[in-house]
């Protein structure tokens, strides 16, 4: 297989992976202050406590990927996107000391603040990680060299927002459906609701974005004309969509979790085939676009990341293979809870 193309492939499962798993935590931190008492709001961290650092792995193993096989396309990104990543980094440093600070006084005042840190951190994170998104489906502006000259308010767009604003609502879908996998009833069935509420959002800012997609940017359908099997993509998108609303109505949790992974992997998927073989596109000078071959290493690099490759990503899938199943189960709070 072409390099170029195995790599483009393996940085997709990486962003997936870390869209699914780190996408939930986000998901229950902002609905975090729905959490009525103390004690919900210590399920509800607790829930995602014994995961997120590992689920943070995965977009790790994504930079140093990238860095490793498309050193110009990642130092395009880092550089245009300087203050944009640091607010991404905050959020993610903000949102671990507020779940590990929370508990460390019982004074309400002390964790309302670290309760108002986590809503925050976790509500910034996805809105900044669809802000991305979109801005890597339209393009920006980039100089000869890919440079980015846009600014960080270049960056704010109806678009970008739209799509920050599906991704809130894909992952608040997500965080619920985890738990009501988690969580036992009263809280369960509160959880319950939130997940209609949250899949409804979805659904509506999904069909709008579609729309908007297709009639401005309808060179982000243009791969599907030539390789028809990349419908696979929708197929699974529609199948996984479907089936949320039903696992939810016939109590199976597991089910709809799935689904709901399914669904963001499916968008990930899509969202891959609207860029392919750019990795960053120039917007309004297509000519200055990085793609999988302009902005990649030597070959031999390339050779060499897939050989570690294949022997760390085994690692990595062990590792969360185990820590899932370390923590399988409800949610139960205990004096070593956070």
């Amino acid at each position: 297989m072409d390099l170029n193309v195995l790599w483009f492939i393996l940085l997709c499962v990486l962003l997936g992976g870390y869209a699914v798993l780190d996408g939930f935590d986000w998901g229950v931190g902002i609905l975090h202050p729905l959490a009525s008492t103390d004690t919900e709001k210590r399920i509800f961290i607790n829930a995602i406590g014994p995961l997120w650092d590992g689920n943070e792995v995965w977009l790790v193993t994504f930079g140093g990927a990238m860095f490793a096989v498309f050193p110009e396309v990642y130092t395009s990104v880092f550089e245009g996107f300087y203050t944009a990543f640091m607010l991404l980094l905050f959020a993610l440093i903000f949102r671990a000391v507020s779940i590990e600070f929370r508990s460390k006084m019982a004074s309400p005042r002390w964790r309302r603040a670290w309760d108002t840190g986590f809503f925050v951190s976790s509500l910034l994170a996805a809105v900044l990680f669809g802000v991305a998104i979109g801005n890597a489906v339209t393009g920006i502006p980039l100089t000869p060299r890919g440079q980015y000259y846009g600014g960080l308010l270049g960056l704010v767009n109806f678009y970008s927002v739209l799509v920050g604003l599906l991704t809130v609502a894909l992952f608040v879908m997500h965080g619920a459906i985890y738990l009501y996998l988690k969580t036992e009833p009263p809280l369960q069935d509160k959880v319950h609701h939130w997940i209609w509420h949250g899949y409804g959002t979805f659904v509506v800012l999904y069909i709008l974005t579609t729309i908007v997609t297709l009639t401005q940017y309808p060179s982000a359908a243009e791969n599907f004309k030539h390789k028809p099997w990349m419908w696979s993509f929708v197929g699974l998108a529609l199948a996984a969509i479907g089936n949320v609303p039903r696992a939810v109505y016939l109590k199976k949790p597991g089910q709809a979790f799935v689904s709901s992974s399914l669904v963001i992997l499916s968008l990930v998927g899509l969202f891959a085939v609207a860029i392919f073989p750019r990795l960053l596109i120039s917007n309004p000078d297509p000519q200055n676009s990085l793609t999988i071959y302009s902005g990649a290493s030597s070959p031999m690099t390339l050779k060499i990341a897939a050989i570690f490759a294949a022997v760390g990503m085994p690692f990595v899938l062990g590792y969360t293979a185990v820590i899932y199943w370390s923590f399988r189960g409800k949610v139960r709070i205990t004096e070593h809870s956070y």
